[in-house]
């Protein structure tokens, strides 16, 4: 499924290239998308193109081809009093407190707010409707809420795609903590947090990942990896 951005964009480029024949610059799609820099564009292309919506074609500049469309009904829903794109912004204000569970004095009902991507950051789409069941020992003090992974550059710290990842909400972590970390206002992913000086890395645990660096006001914490379900 795509994110409400990715799908905006992608109908955005078939109907430039169906009306004109070349597909939209750069500057063209960011002022389309009301985003405030094109690194974000780069980033909704790179997923579509990982998810097999659409091709760059090599050696032709603004160059790219829309393989297929979401069917109808895949179209990302949208919450009441939330525009398109929206995303978990800050430290997850808006998190469901923690309830316990009427099948078992031992779980506790947390809010799975979407997907989280341990590849390429996605979108982290707020979805309050669904919930996931977890043993009260895994949490400590605190407020928490749950996020599906997605991806494969957390591999090496144990984490899969299609794990359920626990997070304890807060705005700030050491250096090393597995963090959900917000870039540039836009993106959530699910990275390994080094500080350096003025710079903050985004580290994956799979060496086909490079680090990503940042300067401290692109990058803000809104979470810490707890603990981890997964389905056999």
């Amino acid at each position: 499924m795509l994110t409400a951005k990715q799908h905006e964009l992608l109908i955005y480029i078939d109907a430039k290239l169906k009306e004109r024949g070349v597909s939209p610059s750069f500057d063209e799609m960011k002022d389309a998308l009301h985003l405030r820099s094109k690194s974000g564009i780069h980033r909704l292309i790179t997923a579509l193109e990982e998810r097999g919506f659409i091709r760059r074609l090599p050696h032709r500049a603004r160059a790219l081809e829309v393989l297929k469309l979401p069917e109808v009904d895949a179209r990302p829903k949208r919450e009441p009093g939330l525009t398109t794109g929206s995303v978990i912004k800050g430290t997850f204000s808006n998190a469901l407190p923690a309830a316990r569970s009427p099948v078992g004095a031992d779980a506790v009902s947390l809010p799975l707010h979407g997907r989280i991507a341990a590849g390429t950051p996605i979108e982290a789409l707020s979805d309050h409707s669904r919930v996931v069941q977890v043993p009260s020992a895994l949490l400590g003090p605190g407020e928490h809420y749950a996020l599906e992974v997605a991806g494969d550059s957390m591999v090496d710290a144990g984490i899969l795609d299609g794990d359920t990842a626990i997070i304890r909400r807060c705005d700030a972590a050491e250096n090393g903590t597995i963090v959900v970390a917000l870039v540039d206002e836009l993106e959530a992913t699910l990275k390994r947090l080094r500080r350096k000086g003025n710079s903050v890395a985004l580290e994956a645990a799979n060496p086909a990942y490079e680090t990503r660096i940042f300067g401290p006001d692109r990058v803000r914490v809104q979470g810490r990896l707890v603990a981890l379900l997964r389905r056999y």
